[in-house]
């Protein structure tokens, strides 16, 4: 650049005719640029670099690997959790399924119907017994996790009672079993006051001791009971173990 500098210095001072001296001045100012240019270019780092924007292949592969190792056992994991508690096998047949709806959103109950149907998903009713909701879930504990939620005292008043929302999961496997006419209630209860979930006379109140929910298997085959939430309904589902 310094050398530019005085070969346009000395044209300046020995050229007369000043055209000349216009025209080698605009391009040697020219060239100064380009050579600026390029000399900057080749300093910066802008080539592209897979390294630096792109993990490797070979760790590309190994992410990948991992991603379908862990979809597939979750897979697996659901596959079993379907075929063992959420839905027949082929071995089994459906004769009932009822439904209610959860018009409580009270986080409490919520948690209770979960666990009450947990408890209940999967239990076997032998052909000739007697099945007992009360005997088959046992008491509302705060060690098994059941908390205090809205229940009915005996005169219809409203109040907090630890298991409260089992009545709701316990009437809806009442009105599936009056589906299947060679199942015979032997020991129902209704609530002190309408519950909003199911028409007055289907309801079955439960109460560890007290109220229970009782029927004859007289099918001529085991039964199977399946119970499931999914917040916003109870799902009961009787079927036939071959």
């Amino acid at each position: 650049m310094f050398f530019l500098f005085w070969v346009t210095l000395f044209m300046v001072i020995n050229l007369k005719n000043k055209w000349w001296i216009i025209l080698i001045f605009i391009l040697i100012i020219a060239l100064s640029f380009g050579i600026y240019f390029i000399t900057k270019n080749k300093n910066s780092d802008n080539s592209y670099d897979a390294s630096r924007i792109s993990v490797s292949q070979e760790d590309a592969n190994k992410t990948e690997n991992n991603d379908d190792n862990k979809d597939e056992k979750n897979v697996i994991n659901i596959t079993r959790n379907a075929s063992d508690n959420d839905s027949p096998s082929l071995s089994e047949e459906v004769i009932s399924t009822f439904s209610t709806k959860i018009y409580s959103n009270e986080s409490s109950r919520q948690n209770n119907v979960n666990l009450t149907c947990s408890k209940l998903n999967g239990a076997i009713v032998p052909n000739g017994s007697t099945f007992s909701f009360c005997n088959t879930l046992g008491p509302a504990t705060y060690s098994d996790g059941f908390q205090k939620a809205d229940v009915f005292d005996q005169n219809g008043n409203k109040e907090k009672g630890l298991g409260g929302g089992k009545c709701q999961v316990s009437t809806t496997l009442y009105n599936a079993v009056l589906a299947v006419p060679t199942l015979v209630v032997t020991e129902r209860h209704p609530h002190s006051n309408k519950v909003p979930y199911i028409e007055t006379g289907k309801d079955a109140a439960v109460s560890y001791g007290s109220y229970d929910l009782k029927f004859v298997n007289n099918c001529g085959f085991d039964i199977k009971i399946m119970a499931a939430t999914d917040g916003n309904t109870i799902t009961t589902s009787l079927l036939k173990v071959n």
